[in-house]
């Protein structure tokens, strides 16, 4: 097809998902389009699409998906999430910003069980805010601390950005996962840190509450659904977590037996029949979206390789004298700016089957830089005009007179402690491969 004719068919993928085009179609049509150029003919086409599919559907990884997300939803739907919140925010008294600094904590414990951002955000802005308000912290940075800890989700493992990015690397999971450990606890006690300065150095952003207002009265029978929801999850990150890490399972194995578990967890909690239902039905809404554009993306990332791409892009890299570093920190920006204008998931499909063989020629360590990646392409989860983290808040808060403005300014911080931790995740490697590295 030639080099020209290839960036006609990236400008018309880049152009199909601008105006509007469902990403999976767009990256379906250019790919075939251009597929069809390189192979001279319909029918290698579709011969090549059909054997992606039907690899595709075979991919054990796959199932990861769809299992961790039933997994979070059955916990969010049924109270856990308050659970933990009001099982943190009683042990807090004293602290500067206490509620705040408690929707930090129980999302990143929140974060252990879920993988997926969007359930930690609608459960919290639930939970959460309504004490926030009535304790007189500001709407935007009560929203703010919201959407920005319930990223903890994309990073803290099962984390849906590790599985994809595992998945389009064909990386370990279970690696990854280890990986994201210490970097979620580093970017958690940042948020942590951040609210207790922002609410000492600013007490009209969250005024101090007096030690009795640790947590509203609990009669006995709310005080044991609480009991069986904190030890419920604790119970499930052991389990499928330390399963996973233990390597006593498979993440797909471990996936299954988080599932098993949540749905027991739900049962002992009560959850009606109809929610129950009701979370199988979102989650398959969430994940086939999803699975289609990793198939789709698929055929994609094979005209990349059969046009020589990701050489192309490393040529033009080298021939700007970048290095290693340099090469990165084009790649951090692309990302970044990428995270303001389409949605996290399609920037990875979009970028890594080609920035993943360049990051192995340059020889980055692959845990690192799949890190890296994960955290700069999570904060455009908080970073306008797009922010789906911001806009799911806007969407759950039951105050409906707060402004997306307002949840963008409190996220602020938030995704720069995001990009503090890339920072911190290249300049010390051990604190992604550290963990991996004793499986």
């Amino acid at each position: 097809m030639g080099s020209h004719g290839l960036y006609w068919i990236l400008g018309l993928l880049a152009l199909a998902s601008f105006v509007g085009i469902p990403v999976a179609f767009a990256f379906a049509f250019a790919s075939a389009v251009g597929l069809y150029f390189s192979l001279g003919g319909l029918a290698p086409v579709l011969g090549l699409l059909q054997q992606t599919m039907l690899d595709g559907v075979r991919e054990y990884n796959f199932v990861v998906l769809p299992l961790f997300t039933v997994m979070g939803l059955l916990i969010a739907h049924s109270g856990a999430a308050a659970d933990l919140f009001g099982v943190v925010n009683r042990r807090l008294t004293g602290v500067p910003g206490r509620l705040a600094v408690a929707t930090v904590g129980g999302n990143a414990v929140f974060a252990a069980v879920t993988g997926v951002g969007i359930a930690s955000a609608a459960a919290f802005s639930q939970v959460a805010y309504p004490q926030m308000r009535r304790a007189g912290y500001a709407p935007s940075f009560a929203t703010g601390c919201i959407a920005g800890s319930s990223v903890l989700g994309l990073l803290i493992p099962p984390s849906v950005f590790m599985i994809v990015w595992a998945i389009l690397t064909e990386q370990s999971v279970g690696r990854l996962f280890a990986g994201g450990v210490l970097p979620g606890l580093l970017l958690a006690s940042l948020y942590a840190a951040y609210c207790m300065l922002a609410a000492s150095a600013w007490p009209r952003l969250a005024p101090p509450l007096p030690p009795a207002a640790a947590a509203e009265p609990r009669d006995a029978a709310a005080l044991r659904s609480e009991r069986i929801g904190w030890i419920g999850v604790a119970l499930l990150i052991g389990v499928t977590l330390g399963g996973i890490w233990l390597g006593f399972v498979t993440p797909t194995e471990g996936s299954a037996l988080g599932l098993l578990g949540a749905l027991l967890l739900a049962l002992a909690k009560g959850m009606p029949a109809r929610s129950l239902a009701q979370s199988f039905v979102v989650a398959g809404k969430t994940t086939t979206p999803v699975l289609l554009l990793l198939l789709c993306a698929t055929m994609y990332t094979k005209l990349l390789a059969l046009e020589g791409v990701p050489d192309q892009v490393r040529a033009l890299l080298e021939a700007l004298g970048l290095g290693p570093a340099g090469t990165v920190l084009f790649m951090v920006a692309t990302w970044f700016l990428l995270g303001c204008l389409i949605d996290s998931i399609s920037i990875m499909l979009l970028t890594v089957p080609m920035f993943w063989p360049i990051a192995q020629a340059l020889g980055i360590e692959p845990i690192t830089f799949a890190l890296v990646g994960i955290l700069v392409i999570e904060a455009g989860v908080l970073t306008p005009p797009f922010g789906i983290g911001v806009f799911v808040v806007k969407a759950a808060v039951p105050d409906r007179s707060v402004r997306v403005n307002d949840i963008f300014a409190g996220a602020a911080p938030y995704w720069l402690l995001i990009l503090a931790t890339a920072a911190a995740v290249w300049f010390w490697p051990p604190l992604a491969t550290w963990l991996p590295s004793r499986m």
